[in-house]
């Protein structure tokens, strides 16, 4: 099979693609086949073996345009593809499907693929050049994160790695909510506390509103008025809020002040664009988005009759003000309680002038149960509500923490069982994934001590025989694609799921596959080809668990 020079984390089935691709490029200028060179080859890894190692239904697709039959289009292409270099058989099946075998020591040349990219294997440019805003925590700086927002913190922070990783220019923001009522109350509560008087009924409870009453008063002792007290404590809290999440390994490029919206005209100055664009008009005084123009239920009120703004008004700014900031794609991450703003938000990026199916981009999370010892666990010790993130990651740790809230679906309720988390079996998920990169550490400081190496320069991949070492370079070839497959769709837990698939592979390859000599063996090329084919799986699982945010450890 050919090499694409230009990019050693290429994977075999991109590279087969290329090749494929060119074969049909071929057939057409023989005047074999009409049409349009397909942009893109779709590969998939036949579930049965016995049906090679990538299937296309390429035929199929080129058939209308050529005015021929699938099978026949198939059968065109048929000998053309078994003369790509590392390919062995070709077969067509069913309507038209083509079936294709490579030699098992081109597909061992993964390996060399893999150790000479290191942690850039898996990494690509679908995204090259596109510059993303990624929003994925607001909150009000009057409390501790709670679990929402961990939920938020562990996936968002996931797929901005994974946008990286496919080559976009990723900017992670923080939207501080500090404005409006809830920080009048705040600043109120935290007076009351400091000053030993009762906290006002619609007030913030909890401990850490006395906490932060201390903090602030033995910074300030002359702190008088409840506006020092809410200025005072809103950045001690907000400077919290950033030291737990920086635990958490997740951090922020932008910590963008709603405040600033308004402090720096550009709420008016989103206004007057919009405008400028004929969608906003007036009525009874007060000043409207016709966002219903563009699929939205209703239209928007921006400034009511009395002139106060709304915070309609504050998410139609802040847009825009993303969009002048020169991002291409703005994601907003929003919790389960937001469904409603998906289509007011693109409604609104329409009504700037934006393609709302391309510049804009709404994800909503659904919300996350813990259970500990069969009981949900609801209450706070230092919020008095909700859980907070501080004490989910006292209980299972960050890893577990993070591997858990993004391996499933953000758009679906989850449950976090404690005690599971909590323990090294199986059954924990964190575990069986981490347990598989330590076990190769392990056999890789056993085949040092005995001489065996894992290098390159001693890589011989014809010894790559055995179906189950075929299984496992076939399982790691996916990999880029996974990583393309979670940026295009925004979906981190397709890397944690493929982990755990890759894991189970290589338990079953280690079971059937001696890497090290038995007794007095003889030191041979299949031991040094099978090490180094442990050395591939164990950077395939690090890369993986770094796009989580997850550590890699070598002892467990």
């Amino acid at each position: 099979m050919s090499r694409n020079e230009n990019s050693s984390a290429a994977s075999l089935a991109d590279q087969l693609a290329l090749d494929i691709q060119a074969v049909i490029a071929a057939s057409f200028a023989r005047g074999e086949i009409s049409g349009q060179v397909p942009a893109v080859i779709t590969l998939e890894r036949p579930k049965n073996r016995d049906h090679g190692d990538y299937a296309t239904s390429i035929a199929l697709q080129l058939a209308k345009a050529a005015g021929k039959n699938p099978r026949e289009i198939a059968t065109i292409l048929q000998a053309a593809i078994t003369s790509i270099a590392g390919v062995v058989k070709v077969d067509i099946a069913g309507p038209g499907f083509i079936n294709i075998t490579l030699d098992r020591a081109s597909q061992a040349e993964l390996v060399r693929t893999i150790l000479s990219a290191g942690s850039k294997y898996g990494r690509g440019s679908v995204l090259q050049g596109v510059r993303i805003n990624l929003e994925f925590i607001s909150a009000n700086p009057t409390g501790p994160l709670h679990l929402g927002h961990t939920r938020w913190a562990a996936v968002g922070d996931a797929l901005g790695r994974v946008l990286s990783a496919a080559g976009a220019d990723v900017t992670r923001e923080f939207y501080i909510n500090d404005r409006g009522r809830q920080m009048d109350l705040f600043g109120q509560s935290v007076q009351a506390a400091a000053q030993g008087n009762p906290i006002p009924e619609d007030g913030y409870q909890g401990q850490y509103i006395g906490d932060l009453a201390k903090e602030v008063v033995a910074a300030n002792p002359g702190i008088t008025s409840s506006e020092e007290f809410r200025e005072a404590a809103y950045q001690v809290q907000l400077a919290q809020q950033q030291q737990v999440l920086e635990t958490f390994h997740t951090s922020f490029d932008v910590w963008f002040s709603e405040r600033s919206l308004h402090e720096s005209g550009a709420v008016e100055h989103g206004v007057d664009k919009l405008r400028s664009q004929g969608h906003v008009f007036e009525v009874d005084g007060a000043v409207w988005l016709r966002t219903t123009d563009f699929g939205d239920d209703k239209d928007r009120v921006i400034i009511k009759a009395d002139g106060e703004l709304t915070y309609f008004a504050s998410d139609t700014a802040y847009y825009i003000n993303k969009r002048e900031r020169g991002f291409d794609i703005c994601i907003y991450m929003l919790g389960a309680d937001h469904h409603g703003y998906i289509q007011r938000l693109k409604a609104t990026a329409a009504c700037a002038g934006d393609n709302p199916e391309y510049n804009i981009d709404v994800l909503i999370g659904q919300l996350v149960k813990i259970m500990e010892g069969g009981q949900e666990v609801k209450l706070s010790k230092r919020a008095g509500t909700i859980i907070t993130l501080e004490e989910l990651v006292e209980k299972v740790g960050v890893d577990a923490a993070r591997y858990t809230l993004i391996r499933y679906p953000v758009d679906t309720p989850m449950v976090m069982d404690i005690d599971v988390l909590r323990r090294n079996t199986n059954e924990n998920p964190v575990y069986y994934v981490q347990y598989a990169h330590a076990r190769i550490a392990a056999v890789l400081r056993n085949t040092a001590e005995l001489g065996i190496k894992s290098d390159l320069a001693s890589f011989d991949p014809s010894q790559l025989t055995h179906d189950r070492e075929n299984e496992l370079l076939g399982a790691l070839s996916d990999f880029p694609r996974i990583v393309a497959s979670a940026a295009e769709f925004r979906e981190p837990h397709r890397v944690a799921r493929y982990l755990e698939e890759l894991a189970g592979v290589y338990h079953g390859f280690y079971a059937d596959c001696r890497v090290l000599p038995l007794g007095d063996e003889a030191i041979a090329p299949i031991h040094s080809a099978r090490a180094a084919l442990c050395a591939a799986t164990m950077q395939v699982l690090a890369n993986g668990l770094d796009l989580l945010g997850v550590s890699a450890p070598e002892r467990m």
